[in-house]
């Protein structure tokens, strides 16, 4: 039998990808979500005038996804107010205000844990930018505990999209997550994404590991 070096390097390459994955295959880094808005590019020119176009300001873990330098106000419906609250890039479809439940009680708002991008039947929220309002009849969402993960990474941990799975954060305050989804797309890189409510509790930064129990 002939041998053939590219064959066994490629197999060699493959054993040593499926060790380290099984390695860490239960283990997966933290992001940590602040409150944020998502804006559609109508909207986008309501708030900051026409033609105006985000100013990225700092790459996210996600690739193509960044902060942006532009920052606005959201008022609850008993015009309680929140300033300072950083908009995401790129423009989306559909406006979009992600808020913890601790900013729920300080808007009296009362947003449905929901994955991010759907908001029907979410709660209306207000968007006050310097050169006018915005005020969504629905979009005002907490976002759901969630793991991004590639296609290669799903199928590492044995995972497809629309799973759900239980983690464990072994933080100052051990914590235990249910429910927590996992969204796999080609695009997307490893972690987990929490509010600051759910890190608070955890006691746990952006940059730590937990586990996936299966």
């Amino acid at each position: 039998m002939a041998y053939d070096s590219a064959l066994v390097a490629e197999i060699v390459n493959r054993v040593m990808a499926q060790c380290g994955a099984s390695a860490e295959a239960d283990t997966v880094p933290v992001g940590i979500s602040n409150r944020h808005i998502h804006l559609s590019a109508e909207h986008v020119e309501i708030l900051f005038g026409k033609g105006y176009e985000l100013t990225p300001f700092k790459d996210l873990s996600q690739p193509g996804q960044y902060a942006c330098k532009e920052q606005l106000t959201i008022i609850g419906p008993s015009l309680r107010s929140i300033e300072g609250v950083r908009v995401l890039g790129p423009v989306r479809s559909a406006s979009q205000v992600e808020i913890s439940r601790t900013d729920s009680f300080t808007l009296k708002v009362k947003p449905p844990v929901r994955e991010s991008g759907d908001i029907k039947g979410s709660a209306p929220i207000t968007i006050v930018g310097p050169k006018g309002v915005v005020t969504l009849k629905e979009g005002c969402i907490i976002a759901n505990r969630h793991i991004h993960m590639s296609e290669e990474e799903g199928k590492a941990f044995g995972l497809k999209d629309g799973d759900y799975v239980t983690v464990e954060a072994n933080g100052e305050r051990r914590t235990t997550f249910y429910d927590v989804q996992v969204r796999v797309n080609k695009a997307f890189r490893l972690e987990m994404h929490i509010d600051t409510d759910d890190a608070n509790a955890a006691g746990i930064a952006g940059g730590a590991k937990v586990k996936i129990i299966k």
